[in-house]
């Protein structure tokens, strides 16, 4: 964009998000320290995102109606999905009639909004390295494709998951044969989207898993230029993140291989903006496994270690604008969990939390609490990686989540 111009006037720049959970909160803060006029839209009333923004919206957005209504409402500038459940073939029906620009693009959102289109694209387009898998979509193909003929199935264990959801809603592992029925039940219903497939992945012996946040942003020549942060390590339970930490060591060669892999697959993608690229390693060899075309959970860290965090790096990138993605610290992110289900809990224990040396809180103000529900996030900063990790779980540790009296 050549100019950016004054929110609530005639010359104001617009952008949407389309989800406007704790990721897209912090997007939209980066947005408007810019001057950036902000629309934040959600499938409930007061998302995080929705208490920060110029104006909240609550639509279905998967419903193509209500979202295409609302697009010619609002008329923003850049329309940024922060969520898979978003009717993105009208996305792309818009898009192809110039009537709104997609970040990065609509194709991108279609193919990053299920695991079956991005698979496909870098396994099977791209060539890239990942896990064995096969889709089904009944209960008899998962276990046909587990078992497999002559001894050539996926095998157990293995790793089965709705082709959309997210944070690791309805992903479980199978260890054996009285594990399958369980797995098929759990993906149907912890998808965001009905849609009756799952994938199922044979088990990598991998040893960790990184994020490898990777931004698309305009260089001084006005070409696309691709940048990487330092490589985010995570570590989940059930598929949910509830550490990260930054840097994660490498060995030169796997960093440079993640960083291929990171590359090609942005760049088919296309358009400008952050992708959240996950990737397994063993010593110098790396598997592709996912990839979000916006900031990634486990980069809520980068708001501790880096001079600009994932979102405002987002936020620059798909402005037009140059991004810097230099480490500031090692650092370290531990979630917070909501403990109990219930409406509008309260927070004991931040001031012990924050007096934690070199502790930071984000607490992300959504208004339903669920046990396992991430209701805020540690953040620490210190002179090594272990040092943070310690600081971080413990200023998590001390908030405490409860029933309002």
């Amino acid at each position: 964009m050549t100019r950016l111009g004054t929110p609530l006037s005639p010359s104001a720049t617009r952008v949407m998000l389309l989800g406007s959970g704790e990721l897209g909160k912090e997007v939209l803060i980066a947005l408007q320290r810019l001057g950036v006029e902000t629309i934040a839209v959600d499938r409930y009333e007061n998302a995080p995102g929705q208490q920060v923004a110029h104006r909240a919206r609550t639509i279905t957005m998967s419903d193509p109606d209500q979202l295409e209504a609302l697009l010619s409402a609002e008329r923003p500038h850049l329309v940024v999905p922060e969520i898979e459940a978003i009717a993105t073939a009208k996305l792309e029906e818009l898009e192809e009639a110039g009537l709104v620009r997609v970040i990065p693009t609509a194709r991108a959102a279609r193919l990053t909004m299920d695991r079956e289109g991005i698979r496909r694209l870098a396994a099977e387009t791209l060539g890239l390295p990942t896990s064995p898998y096969k889709f089904c979509g009944s209960l008899a193909e998962l276990q046909a494709a587990i078992d497999g003929k002559d001894g050539k199935g996926i095998s157990y264990p293995c790793i089965v998951k709705p082709v959309m959801s997210s944070s690791g809603k309805g992903q479980s592992k199978i260890d054996g044969p009285a594990d399958v029925q369980k797995a098929w039940d759990y993906a149907m219903a912890g998808g965001r989207v009905s849609k009756g497939r799952v994938i199922v992945e044979g088990f990598i012996d991998f040893d960790y898993e990184i994020t490898l946040l990777t931004v698309r942003a305009l260089g001084a020549d006005g070409l696309v230029q691709t940048q990487f942060c330092a490589p985010i390590g995570h570590l989940q339970v059930s598929g949910d993140y509830v550490e990260s930490w930054q840097p994660h060591p490498m060995h030169p060669e796997a960093l440079r291989k993640a960083q291929d892999i990171a590359e090609r697959v942005t760049a088919d993608l296309g358009g400008q903006g952050l992708f959240g690229v996950e990737l397994f390693v063993k010593g110098e060899e790396v598997w592709f496994s996912e990839v979000s075309p916006r900031p990634h959970d486990t980069g809520l860290v980068t708001l501790a270690t880096q001079w600009q965090s994932e979102f405002e790096l987002h936020a620059r990138a798909i402005l037009g604008l140059p991004v810097d993605t230099t480490l500031k610290s090692p650092g370290a992110s531990a979630v917070i969990y909501g403990g109990v289900d219930a409406t509008g809990i309260v927070f004991d224990g931040v001031a012990e939390a924050l007096a934690v040396p070199g502790t930071d809180l984000r607490l992300f103000g959504k208004p339903e609490s669920f046990a396992k529900r991430r209701m805020g996030v540690a953040l620490a900063h210190a002179e090594d990686v272990d040092t943070a990790r310690a600081r971080a779980k413990e200023a998590a540790g001390k908030v405490k989540p409860r029933v309002a009296d």
